[in-house]
């Protein structure tokens, strides 16, 4: 039972909200995804210290402009919870990241050496047409200098962002790039339009800035760890509910819960 302003909240209405809004299956995975993690790093010896939360709980409330303990005590009012339940959250986080560095730390360099190219940049640029022969008329159009291609992608583009931004895509990697996209855009010269290639969404009319050759910074180090990580906890969770126990009850969920 949860009280909240002098309101009783059953533990068994918590978890029927969460069946009713589709989270009920989320937030188990959360709780066992946890048990996989803290068994892993029980058994290697991988524990976090007071001060190492003390140090993250500094860093979250300048995160959060909570200067004063007044400002910081109405966040926890705010968010209806205790200091006890964010250093538990915070703790939870720290584990998780220090497993995963201990368990992959030193595959990520070597899965970035291994796909180098696959994390190759393009500073790129698309207009996305829906019909064909419109596509086709606007990339000769280009190509013959009759109209920018900066100034076709504001006019034709079918995307508003996109228009706002003259066609503007950003820094992309050729793994976050469709197969038949990538092969185009990274044999490509830069400034050349290539002619429109057809996807789901319609024609695509791309244009490469500049190549940009790809580094393991600590962004791409961190989402390489990540993605081993998930992988590895997925496995793992797996193992656990199929081998070794039965999937906890939803009397045990409830407690958890509470």
């Amino acid at each position: 039972m949860v009280t909240i302003n002098n309101q009783s909240i059953a533990n068994i209405d918590i978890v029927n909200s969460l069946k009713k809004d589709v989270q009920y299956k989320e937030v188990w995975q959360r709780i066992l995804n946890q048990k996989v993690i803290e068994k892993a790093a029980q058994e290697r010896g991988i524990t976090v210290s007071p001060e190492e939360i003390q140090v993250e709980g500094d860093r979250l409330r300048m995160e959060k402009k909570l200067y004063k303990v007044s400002d910081t005590m109405a966040w926890f009012a705010e968010q209806m919870i205790t200091v006890e339940d964010l250093e538990a959250g915070i703790g939870d986080r720290l584990l998780s990241q220090k497993l995963a560095e201990h368990l992959f730390k030193q595959e990520v360099e070597k899965f970035f050496a291994q796909n180098r190219l696959n994390f190759q940049e393009i500073l790129l640029y698309q207009i996305i047409i829906r019909e064909p022969r419109f596509a086709q008329e606007i990339y000769y159009q280009i190509k013959e200098q009759e109209i920018s291609f900066y100034d076709a992608a504001h006019c034709y583009d079918i995307d508003e962002k996109r228009r706002q931004v003259c066609g503007y895509e950003g820094n992309m990697c050729r793994w976050s790039l469709k197969p038949e996209i990538a092969a185009a855009v990274f044999s490509a010269k830069p400034g050349v339009v290539i002619s429109p290639i057809k996807t789901a969404q319609g024609y695509h009319i791309l244009m490469v800035e500049k190549f940009i050759q790809g580094e393991l910074t600590q962004q791409r180090y961190q989402e390489i760890l990540n993605n081993m990580f998930r992988q590895w906890l997925a496995r793992e969770v797996n193992y656990m509910l199929y081998n070794q126990i039965e999937p906890e009850s939803s009397e045990q969920l409830h407690q958890k819960i509470a």
